[in-house]
């Protein structure tokens, strides 16, 4: 596993959301009040695209049918036993980094 850089800090304002690309990998990466996390890039339902999505009340909201994934763990508000892929996060100068 190593770190790549897809974003810098302000490329991603607070509250937002914003699909990036990791190697092969599409990623959503979140700005949670000033936190950062990184979700795989796909709705579980349909495919949506979550890099597209919105932040309401610390989820990821897909864009397409509103599923809500809880950005820091993947779990699915709805059943949890439905989950989508997270990846470790750090900002280095001003770069925020993925680990793949």
């Amino acid at each position: 596993m190593s770190f790549v850089t897809v974003a810098r800090v302000e490329d991603v304002p607070p509250g937002t959301v914003a699909r990036v690309q990791a190697g092969d990998e599409e990623i959503a990466l979140v700005n949670l009040d000033n936190e950062f996390y990184a979700t795989q890039g796909q709705c579980l339902h349909l495919q949506g695209p979550l890099g597209d999505g919105r932040i309401e009340e610390g989820y990821l909201v897909c864009p397409w049918h509103g599923w809500h994934y809880d950005v820091r763990t993947g779990l699915n508000d709805f059943d949890h036993a439905i989950r989508i892929k997270t990846y470790e996060v750090r900002v280095e100068d001003g770069e925020v980094q993925v680990a793949v």
